[in-house]
């Protein structure tokens, strides 16, 4: 009896663990800023207004989308978002481009029957910008389901002296298709450590939900 109770609870404690990797998901970001504050990091409640490269005033949703969630992220650190009382400047990018891999069929090939090529372009310069790739196979098997291949980038200016004082950039590559919620936990890897970060290139992962 005794033995069937613990196969019982630990069956249920299997299943809860599952169900809990189930229902989220790491962002794994490698992320690499640079800080050159001018005289100092800018206090908690700084404030700050968008602005936008020539690329990022096409007239669609994508930009202020994209400034929405860099809105949210930045607010985590400590700024807000005051356009008539700005202090800094902040200009937001962020790239995604889907990327097709063949099967891998052939042990002395990762890429199926024997190689393959990859053709990639981007549309728009800027921010929200959406990009398009696909891999031609030289050899049979089919296609692996698609990495997505995504760049966040952040550039904060003090307004006073039209002066760079802070740069960010997140890199990933996952599967996960939703870019909503992909590239706003990008943005939070990307000001992880505000306002004086780590010198060099780091990983962040970050748990979101599935």
């Amino acid at each position: 009896m005794k033995r069937a109770l613990t196969a019982i609870i630990l069956g249920v404690s299997l299943i809860g663990l599952l169900g809990g990797c189930a229902s989220s998901r790491l962002v794994n970001s490698d992320v690499t800023s640079f800080a050159r504050w001018v005289p100092a990091p800018p206090a908690p409640g700084a404030s700050y207004r968008f602005e936008r490269l020539p690329s990022q005033q096409q007239p669609d949703a994508r930009q202020p989308a994209l400034e929405g969630l860099a809105q949210a992220a930045l607010a985590k650190v400590g700024l807000q978002h005051n356009p008539q009382a700005a202090a800094f400047s902040v200009q937001v990018s962020a790239t995604t481009q889907p990327i097709l891999r063949p099967r891998w069929e052939n042990a002395g090939y990762p890429y199926g029957g024997g190689s393959s090529v990859f053709i990639g372009s981007g549309i728009g310069g800027g921010g929200g910008s959406i990009g398009f790739g696909f891999g031609v196979p030289l050899g049979g098997g089919g296609m692996e389901p698609p990495l997505y291949r995504r760049d966040v980038n952040i550039v904060i200016r003090e307004l006073r002296g039209n002066t760079a004082v802070y740069e960010t950039r997140a890199f990933s590559e996952d599967p996960w298709a939703d870019d909503g919620p992909v590239i706003a936990t990008m943005l939070d890897a990307a000001l992880r450590n505000f306002p004086v970060p780590p010198v060099g290139t780091r990983r962040i992962s970050i748990e979101i939900p599935r």
